[in-house]
């Protein structure tokens, strides 16, 4: 019988985490599809309504906030590359803790994935109601009423289009990933092209007295601001929740990887740079579509405006759907290791996506989104994505010390210094955060952690497979690089086969037997 502590830090076998394993969901991305997903997840999130957030709270030197988010930002992508060329599986930083760190600790990161992308999901549907309002008052001289577009705490009733938007999400991520990833491939198309056509216009209205007060609340402006900003960087974990459908991962995700943080970073550094110097730093505080509003100042019409609003409205919705699609895929991986209920492992068989765990996560996202109001919304997602980040980094190191010899599709640079400067610069944006937004996070980790120890822990997967195998030395299971005795894992993990997968005709098929194994199952496959 192993003891609490072998149960709590079991270790997922990366051996059990290849491509080459067959899974209930369809291998459908490639490398410039999965780049869009990235990038359209990360621009939008931010940079259309979050300097009406972070302006006021750095001023201009606002544009060093982007810069040092884009930075932390970068080392940890770095340190993504490396395992999603190492561990090319869905379910993100969870799987590479599950692989390096432990089951409870995985389970604390879940608990950090799934607060940044329902969050997320609710601050960018928040702010996309906004855009809505602008473009229908542009077009047709009116607005939803006040009641019916904002939320309790901020004077209205509830945010009726933040609860729309994630309904046709929804709608469409049930219809299969397919179509999702094309229509997300073209907004994202659009949405660079209306941020281009802004900084072309934004700059034309230049005044160099913008700048004149850079840095009215000093360094720990700037840091507070790049708290605020952080949660504009979630689309680069969501790049590694596609694992299980895409094409060649060890080598797409890497480069998709690194080609999306290029690509973001870029655009809101000329988009800041370009609204900073057309408006005064002190006009942002509560200024809604503030894009549209800025280049209708500098032209005197509304055309522009009408536009990027336009725009916005199309491209934000982009955003919230790879937020659902990250959630849904997590609580997916999640529920095949027995950490979750079978009801987010269960895949349409006409469709081959997670159906019922996807309107799950559109429900509970779109009551956030009706009733919380942004600014919080946009501090809980960055804490969220920075605990994250803190934990791929720490994953690297862990995993270059016990598996030196696992076939890498990337590596890190200047390790392990890359990898622990992205732990320093994550922590210090923390730090720079609210308290209330820390208290509710703990709260928030350990009420998924509690949910473990009550569901998760004898529901685990691994530990059944690890209890039939009978380790031979219980005082070692759990504690190698493997999750245990490697001789019990070797006698039960590789007869291990995955769900059968819907052949074309309607019927099922058995997939592959795990490699080098010539016997039957001897775990029975999951209930659909």
């Amino acid at each position: 019988m192993p003891t609490l502590r072998q149960q709590l830090f079991r270790i997922k076998p990366v051996l059990r985490q290849k491509e080459d394993v067959e899974t209930d969901l369809k291998r459908t991305i490639g490398l410039f599809s999965l780049t869009m997903v990235g990038v359209g997840s990360t621009i939008g999130t931010g940079i259309f309504f979050i300097l009406s957030e972070s302006v006021p709270v750095a001023g201009p030197a606002v544009i060093w906030s982007f810069v040092i988010a884009g930075v932390v930002a970068g080392l940890a992508v770095i340190c993504y590359a490396e395992l999603a060329g190492s561990v090319p599986v869905s379910g993100s930083s969870y799987s590479y803790a599950y692989a390096t760190l432990g089951e409870l600790p995985a389970m604390g990161v879940a608990a950090c994935l799934l607060l940044e992308y329902g969050v997320a999901g609710a601050a960018v549907a928040v702010g996309w109601s906004q855009y809505v309002n602008q473009l229908l008052f542009n077009l047709f001289g009116f607005e939803i009423p006040h009641a019916l577009a904002y939320a309790p705490e901020e004077g209205g009733i509830v945010n009726l289009p933040a609860i729309l938007l994630l309904a046709m999400c929804c709608f469409l991520l049930v219809r299969g990933t397919g179509e999702s990833i094309v229509v997300n491939a073209i907004m994202v198309c659009l949405k660079v092209g209306v941020l281009i056509f802004f900084v072309c216009v934004g700059v034309t209205g230049w005044d160099s007295n913008n700048f004149a007060d850079f840095a009215p609340f000093g360094i720990s402006g700037v840091v507070a601001g790049s708290g605020l900003i952080f949660f504009s960087y979630v689309g680069m974990d969501a790049v590694a929740t596609a694992g299980d459908e895409t094409k060649n991962p060890k080598k797409t995700m890497p480069r998709a990887l690194i080609a999306a943080l290029i690509i973001v970073t870029s655009v809101y550094v000329l988009v800041a740079v370009a609204a900073l110097s057309a408006q005064p730093w002190e006009e942002f505080d509560g200024q809604t579509a503030g894009l549209s509003a800025i280049l209708e100042n500098i032209v005197g019409s509304q055309w522009p405006g009408t536009i990027v609003a336009a725009g916005a409205v199309i491209s934000i919705f982009s955003v919230t759907l790879v937020s659902i699609y990250g959630q849904s895929r997590i609580l997916f991986t999640m529920a095949g290791d027995g950490m979750m209920p079978k009801l987010f492992r269960d895949v349409n068989p006409r469709t081959l996506t997670p159906v019922k765990g996807t309107i799950v996560v559109s429900v509970v996202v779109a009551i956030l989104a009706g009733f919380i109001p942004l600014n919080f919304l946009a501090e809980m997602t960055s804490i969220g994505t920075l605990v994250a980040f803190v934990v791929v980094s720490l994953a690297v190191i862990i995993l270059r010390v016990r598996e030196p010899n696992l076939e890498r599709g990337f590596k890190a640079p200047f390790y392990p210094v890359l990898p622990v400067l992205s732990i320093i610069g994550c922590f210090w944006i923390i730090s720079s955060l609210q308290v209330i937004t820390i208290v509710v996070f703990v709260i928030w980790t350990a009420f998924i952690l509690g949910l473990y120890f009550i569901f998760g822990r004898k529901s685990s997967v691994l530990g059944k497979q690890l209890a039939e195998a009978g380790p031979t030395n219980p005082d070692s299971a759990g504690t190698d690089s493997t999750g245990g005795s490697k001789r019990a894992l070797s006698s039960v993990l590789p007869q291990v086969r995955t769900t059968a997968l819907p052949s074309s005709s309607g019927s099922f098929s058995p997939g592959p037997i795990g490699a080098g194994s010539s016997r039957p199952l001897s775990i029975p496959p999951r209930s659909r």
